[in-house]
């Protein structure tokens, strides 16, 4: 990896578009709220699908068979169906959250996904052996953030821009970050290898296919609208916006920008996604401005998660320098 000094300018330029693109996401999704949310949410990642299929199909070709081999073999097959699973439950879960709470607080909560992993460590560290446990900054903000989340919640019941504050709302959103860590322990395991969009067709496309059923058997309204309903011309465009600004641009240009930069640098970024979100939504979609608790308590979150970041950024990079110094 180069270094920030080497780092090209367009990269940084992705890196604040990239940002932005998945930002819009929660504000776009509110447009087309007429849909029922698990629908709504394959129809983003159908249409997404067809967008990386070129892009997987040309890294298919160019790549060896010693990886196309790896691509087939069972283990790799589960990994992929489990990120599919979980991106489909994550999504599912907060598409259903933004027609629940504010836009605001549907973004604080989602993106709270490393106060979740902190949790999970310590679990796993106290009964399996080989796992580290949370550092102190993990900790520290860990419950930094979950205060931030708490008085957050205080707002309950706040009219914003159409949209009251819940309980359900917020609780969804929430689900939508736990699961959304199952997804990236996927992405973990198998990007190590994979090529990026030979990751992420699958992947996408297993979401999409598996919250089609979901969506008949849950909505009441699903035949009204059907499989492919975003073919629509009212509804083309808003998910071409979400399949090419939060998929493509957002979330794709992301994964570029960590071939450039430092994990740290990305996921510090992506912690703006609730501010840049909102403002999105107030200037662009009329969704209004949080209320007083969600001011005071959601920076508390947020900076909490960054504590979780660059605290689990340090605690990684002293474990590798502890197993070179063995290895030496």
């Amino acid at each position: 990896m180069t270094s920030l000094r080497a780092t090209p300018n367009w990269v940084w330029l992705l890196l604040i578009a990239a940002v932005f693109g998945v930002s819009s996401a929660g504000a776009l999704f509110q447009q087309v709220d007429d849909v029922p949310p698990l629908l709504r949410a394959s129809w983003r990642l159908q249409l997404t699908s067809l967008v990386l299929a070129p892009l997987a199909i040309m890294q298919w070709r160019i790549h060896g068979q010693s990886l196309k081999h790896r691509f087939t073999e069972r283990e790799t097959i589960l990994w992929l169906l489990g990120g599919g699973i979980f991106l489909a439950l994550h999504f599912g879960a907060w598409v259903a959250s933004l027609d629940e709470t504010s836009l605001t607080h549907s973004l604080l909560f989602v993106t709270a996904h490393p106060l979740i992993i902190v949790f999970g460590m310590a679990l796993i560290a106290k009964y399996f052996v080989n796992y580290r446990s949370p550092s102190r900054w993990e900790i520290i903000g860990a419950c930094i953030g979950f205060i931030g989340a708490a008085l957050a919640l205080i707002d309950l019941g706040d009219e914003q821009g159409g949209r009251t504050v819940t309980a359900w709302g917020d609780f969804l959103a929430f689900l939508g970050a736990l699961f959304v860590v199952g997804y990236i322990v996927s992405g973990r395991v198998l990007r190590k290898w994979m090529p990026i969009f030979l990751y992420a067709f699958p992947v996408t496309l297993i979401g999409a296919v598996i919250l089609i059923p979901a969506s008949y058997f849950v909505e009441d309204n699903f035949s009204q609208f059907g499989v492919f309903g975003w073919i629509q011309m009212d509804y083309f465009g808003w998910f071409l916006a979400l399949a090419l600004i939060a998929g493509l641009l957002g979330h794709t240009g992301l994964n570029t920008c960590l071939r450039y930069v430092p994990p740290l640098v990305v996921s510090t970024s992506v912690t703006m996604e609730p501010i840049i979100g909102s403002l999105i939504g107030f200037m662009l979609f009329d969704t209004g401005l949080p209320g007083f608790w969600t001011w005071i308590g959601g920076p508390i979150l947020i900076i909490g998660i960054l504590l979780v970041i660059i605290g689990s950024s340090r605690a990684d990079a002293n474990n590798e320098t502890s197993e070179v110094l063995e290895e030496s």
